[in-house]
């Protein structure tokens, strides 16, 4: 493997392609807007960016995102687009989360010679999988938590998402653990607020979960929201798995890369990575980063779960932008004896036993976290009823049944169906 670092890009530009593309090189490497004296040829060959690949695609009139008017010989100028991938070497920054997202994501979103720029993927040596710890129990060790050996973990999250009390929330976990939940998560807008402390919510719901676990032999997986300071979330850590619990959540975009690293060094439980702020980085088409490079850097870092979003969601993501993230997840990220760094996809936004079979078929397989708010606790024989079509759908899925058939004989998934289906 290359001890380079690769990075793909979609770019648009008024100027010849591969001019723009050693501008981006340049810019995130050894190069300003002038040639230094002190930027040697050997400087450049050790330590500039290479542009090693362009594919030009089409063109267009008009920019697509706002650009600095261009030089009267210009202004009839057409807008290329293209994917120019850059190569940078290792020893420009190290195995650094934070610097290299710097090299491949800083100021080149910046650059007047751009009206549109978009990172697409990543490669990485495996010298990021040496110096960062990854996930420590991705897939297989959720379910060996939860005690699901094969099929969906059946979620939900906590709603109303602000307002509950530590008390309200554990009434509520109560229902749902006595209907069978897999995994219950705190919504990202509820942490450690004045009304809902989170050393209280904990108390009150792991002795909802410890009980029912003691009672039954499952205990449910609930992902507490230690979203904050570096020092307040390992103390929040601490608290949760002193208390029996067997989940963190964090909230990615606020805590930052480094915040993740440093809870995934002391963490003993799983962490639940939620991407609150994610449309700011991928809902235009024009600029941003896409999922399949920015879930790796989250991978590193060391998140057990990432957040997918969900066929048919309630927001603007398309499904089979969906479904690429969710397969992404599932992608070794370094070939052997690297370790693969793979992590469970969340599905969730919208979801019911609607969606079940279409997920299952797009994605080829169920090892994800189908979380559903309103399709369990809305489902018209109550959260036992919504739990149950959700495995119901699932079971059809996973046997190849089509959803109506099976709930002829099954009462739970025939209410989903005429509830959800829109």
């Amino acid at each position: 493997m290359s001890d380079r670092i690769t990075a793909k890009y979609w770019i648009e530009t008024p100027f010849p392609v591969a001019m723009a593309a050693e501008v981006m090189a340049g810019e995130q490497s050894s190069g300003t807007f002038t040639r230094l004296a002190s930027e040697t040829d050997e400087l450049r060959a050790a330590h500039g960016a290479r542009v090693e690949r362009i594919v030009e695609l089409d063109e267009v009139a008009q920019p697509s995102l706002p650009i600095r008017p261009l030089p009267a010989e210009m202004r009839t100028a057409r807008f290329r687009r293209a994917e120019v991938t850059l190569s940078w070497p290792i020893a420009n920054m190290g195995a650094s989360l934070p610097n290299l997202l710097a090299t491949v994501a800083g100021n080149l979103f910046e650059l007047r010679e751009f009206s549109g720029l978009r990172l697409l993927d990543l490669t990485l040596p495996a010298t990021f999988a040496a110096a960062y710890r990854g996930p420590q129990f991705g897939i297989a060790g959720t379910r060996e938590l939860v005690g699901v050996a094969r099929g969906p973990l059946i979620g939900t999250i906590i709603k109303p998402s602000v307002g509950l009390s530590p008390t309200q929330t554990a009434d509520l976990v109560r229902e749902l653990v006595e209907a069978g939940i897999d995994f219950i998560k705190d919504d990202e807008l509820q942490a450690n607020g004045p009304h809902n402390p989170l050393a209280e919510r904990v108390a009150a719901v792991m002795r909802v979960i410890n009980e029912h676990a003691e009672r039954t032999g499952k205990k449910a997986m609930y992902a507490f929201n230690i979203t904050g300071e570096i020092d307040e979330m390992r103390r929040h850590h601490d608290t949760v798995v002193a208390a029996g619990g067997t989940c963190v959540m964090a909230t990615l975009n606020a805590v930052g890369l480094p915040g993740i690293a440093a809870l995934r060094r002391y963490s003993e439980v799983p962490i639940h990575g939620h991407r609150a702020g994610w449309g700011l980085f991928s809902r235009s088409p024009h600029i941003g980063i896409d999922y399949v490079a920015w879930q790796k850097l989250w991978r590193l870092a060391g998140v057990d779960h990432l957040h997918v979003n969900g066929l048919r969601n309630k927001f603007s993501e398309p499904d089979d932008s969906v479904i690429a993230s969710a397969r992404a997840c599932q992608t070794p990220m370094f070939a052997a004896p690297a370790p693969e760094c793979t992590v469970m996809p969340v599905f969730s936004s919208a979801q019911s036993a609607e969606q079940a079979a279409d997920t299952y078929a797009a994605l080829g397989n169920a090892d994800l976290i189908y979380c559903c708010g309103g399709g369990i606790v809305a489902h018209p024989g109550g959260v036992a009823g919504g739990v149950a079509s959700l495995r119901q759908a699932w079971e059809a899925a996973e046997q190849g049944i089509p959803l109506e058939q099976h709930a002829e004989t099954h009462t739970e998934l025939a209410q989903a169906i005429r509830a959800f289906r829109k």
